[in-house]
């Protein structure tokens, strides 16, 4: 048991210094500075010359016209301009729910639209282009040929809109307009509908575009605010027609154009690509330690509660126990991390940041797993053993703490351990709402360098050399534990 509390001790010390090390503000992307007033700006950073990272004297930097005019407001406001990086169909859920106070992302503004925020006025026009494989450029003459197509699209854009409208099209709605190319070179899909100015930036010997055009008029991108801003929407409406006034928004899109033809080196092999982004890893392999850690600690706290009350004599707490585990295993894990970082803020106004919310989202589901691992530990020590204990005067929870729990802790470790590395992997799952763990930096690097498998590799390598030194670390201490029972 000394050995189990000073390894636990161990564990604990090193998630705190974990804690300490990593800046908790970069979990969803944004810098901490609470004395400041902030403009917090949600975009979906893929949509060059909208906006899109890159790295800028050795900085990862999200860029592009969108982001220069977001500046723009932020000065004139007086604040600091905060930007959160997430997927296009999370834009809305986070400026209804107020994470963010107002989203720029090329953001067309349909009536649909308009019915859960308010729109600025618009600052951009652009029309829509069918992007396909260049040697198939002559197959789509007009958009007749599309019918019964398959066809990417980004999800939740008005070119989703556009896609159905085609009879027959089989659409592959995705959150990244880098994934819909990706598509579209590996052949999964026949076309991609995006705007001539996103277009423009992934044209190259392979990729190209159709002579077939949607009849489509001119889309208009706006800047989409909470329903009832009325103060932020003038002021943000001012800026713009100041920026209009003195044709800077022109001048803007000209620049993030040419920033985005500077395109990093595609011919860099994988070596050169994991060396080279080498701090966006280092960066997401801390906070893929931190997920998992205390999401193991919080999940170990939670199993051994609920794995209590399904032993407890009490029907009540069977029931609660039973239905805990049975509801958590019966639903998927990203199904519960949208209802802790949307619907809570959505219903109760409670905001969670990324991080927290990843960890409570990995806690709940391993403490239904862990619940059930420490419950055959406890069931398969032998009966007597609590009995005898009973019988040398021990109340029951004296029993269980000092005779059961550290046989049945013993008996379970390596279930223990393989759900500590099921949970390391799992994590991967919270890059979907910007946080920024291995999976989130190896796409940012796919991004940034347009390779669609180097930087997979690296974060597959990555997973597994982190998980099998801590399968090796849990092997050992597993010998040493069952070493008394060698003697």
């Amino acid at each position: 048991m000394k050995l189990i509390s000073r390894y636990t001790m161990m564990l604990l010390t090193f998630v705190i210094l974990l804690t300490t090390a990593v800046p908790v503000a970069l979990a969803s992307g944004t810098t901490d500075n609470s004395s400041s007033k902030k403009l917090v700006l949600g975009t979906s950073a893929d949509f060059a010359p909208y906006e899109f990272h890159k790295v800028i004297n050795g900085k990862d930097e999200i860029v592009g016209f969108d982001i220069e005019i977001a500046k723009e407001i932020a000065k004139d406001l007086g604040a600091e301009l905060v930007i959160e990086d997430m997927g296009f169909d999370g834009l809305l859920p986070s400026l209804q729910s107020g994470r963010v106070d107002l989203v720029i992302s090329g953001m067309t503004p349909t009536d649909e639209r308009k019915k859960s925020i308010d729109f600025s006025d618009t600052y951009y026009k652009s029309k829509q282009v069918i992007m396909v494989r260049n040697v198939d450029k002559d197959k789509y003459p007009t958009m007749t040929e599309l019918e019964n197509a398959k066809i990417g699209v980004q999800k939740g854009s008005i070119q989703e809109t556009i896609g159905q409208s085609i009879p027959g099209a089989k659409l592959t709605a995705l959150d990244k307009i880098s994934d819909i190319v990706l598509q579209l070179q590996t052949k999964r899909i026949d076309a991609a509908i995006v705007e001539d100015t996103v277009a423009a930036g992934y044209l190259d010997d392979i990729i190209g575009l159709a002579a077939a055009v949607p009849d489509e008029e001119q889309a208009e991108a706006a800047i989409g605010i909470r329903k009832g801003n009325t103060e932020l929407l003038a002021a943000v409406n001012g800026t713009l027609e100041r920026l209009k006034s003195e044709d800077k928004i022109n001048q803007m899109v000209t620049d993030a154009s040419l920033l985005m033809a500077d395109k990093a080196n595609k011919s860099q092999n994988i070596f050169q690509v994991f060396w080279q982004y080498k701090s966006f890893y280092a960066t997401g392999i801390g906070y893929t330690l931190l997920l998992s850690a205390l999401g193991v600690i919080f999940g170990v706290i939670i199993g051994l509660i609920i794995c209590l009350f399904r032993l407890h004599d009490a029907a009540i707490l069977r029931w609660i126990g039973t239905a805990y585990v049975e509801v958590i295993r019966g639903t998927p894990m990203l199904v519960q991390l949208m209802i802790i970082y949307y619907g809570f803020s959505l219903s109760f106004g409670i905001n969670f940041t990324a991080l927290q919310a990843g960890i409570i989202t990995l806690s709940i589901n391993s403490g239904a797993y862990l619940a059930e691992i420490f419950r055959a530990g406890i069931q398969g020590v032998d009966r007597g053993q609590l009995e005898a204990a009973r019988s040398l005067g021990m109340g029951r929870g004296a029993a269980m703490r000092y005779i059961i729990l550290p046989q049945a802790f013993k008996a379970v470790l390596p279930a223990i351990g393989n759900e500590f590395i099921t949970i390391i992997k799992e994590s991967s799952i919270i890059s979907v709402i910007g946080m920024v763990d291995i999976m989130y930096q190896a796409s940012v690097v796919k991004n940034i360098t347009y390779q669609g498998l180097s930087p997979f590799l690296i974060a597959a390598a990555i997973y597994f050399v982190m998980t099998f030194i801590l399968s090796k670390l849990l092997g050992r201490l597993e010998r040493k534990l069952s070493a008394s029972d060698r003697r």
